[in-house]
């Protein structure tokens, strides 16, 4: 048995590429106008969690824009170059993130503010909530199948704004409705933990990302190729 490249061709790259710079272009967009937005209103009502937030959301802007000057090139050799660089950009933007609001939380936990509540910091962690699965999801779709850790990488990192924004939502809307101030810390420690673990798996370059075998001459070779170095087949939701 012999199968051909499993990888996409010259045309189909650049149609990917070109997808993931406008996905990247319109996460930035997004994540410029949240930003300002959450940092704005958690400062006003001292919210740790929303600060964080926001601040998450100016580390996605790095993250994404490390990965727009990675499709930039338009040599598909030149971008793989660049994938190293990339992935450890958005690796240190969620360490970065983690260290702030992890901080952050602990003095509000210790007692040196204390969150109000925030009607903007709600409608805009719904928001995010409601968009944000649906850029990750485009970008790590296009990313598996052109073969680029960073780009799922920072899939991910969108991913990971979705989560925040759940987490965020609950803890604004406890303080809200129950008085929970206590709450808005917790949901930000949350958010420094998972920010840690997504930060490893980006240093290490784990992403699920298609194969690029060619010429496999035998069954059980051909399986091999259709795996990926994660030890994922190109179609599982391993990156989900």
């Amino acid at each position: 048995m012999t199968v051909t490249s499993l990888s996409p061709g010259p045309a189909r790259r650049d149609v990917l590429a070109r997808r993931i710079r406008l996905l990247v272009a319109a996460t930035i967009t997004y994540n410029v106008v949240e930003a300002v937005v959450a940092i704005t209103a958690g400062t006003v009502a001292s919210s740790t969690a929303l600060v964080g937030f926001g601040v998450d959301s100016v580390i996605e802007v790095s993250s994404a824009a490390a990965v727009a000057w990675q499709f930039s090139a338009h040599e598909h050799a030149v971008r793989e170059a660049r994938e190293k660089t990339t992935l450890r950009i958005v690796a240190l933007s969620f360490f970065a993130l983690a260290a702030y609001v992890g901080v952050d939380a602990v003095r509000t936990l210790t007692g040196a503010a204390e969150a109000d509540r925030s009607i903007p910091g709600i409608v805009i962690a719904a928001l995010s909530l409601a968009i944000m699965p649906f850029l990750s999801a485009a970008q790590r779709r296009a990313g598996r199948e052109l073969g680029s850790a960073g780009a799922v990488a920072d899939s991910k990192q969108t991913l990971l704004c979705t989560y925040l924004s759940a987490v965020l939502l609950v803890g604004l809307i406890l303080n809200a409705t129950l008085g929970w101030s206590w709450a808005d810390p917790i949901a930000a420690l949350v958010i420094a933990v998972v920010a840690v673990k997504e930060g490893r798996d980006a240093w290490q370059g784990k992403g699920c990302c298609a194969p690029s075998a060619t010429g496999v001459a035998s069954p059980a070779a051909a399986v091999a190729a259709e795996t990926d170095a994660c030890g994922c087949r190109p179609d599982s939701d391993c990156c989900a």
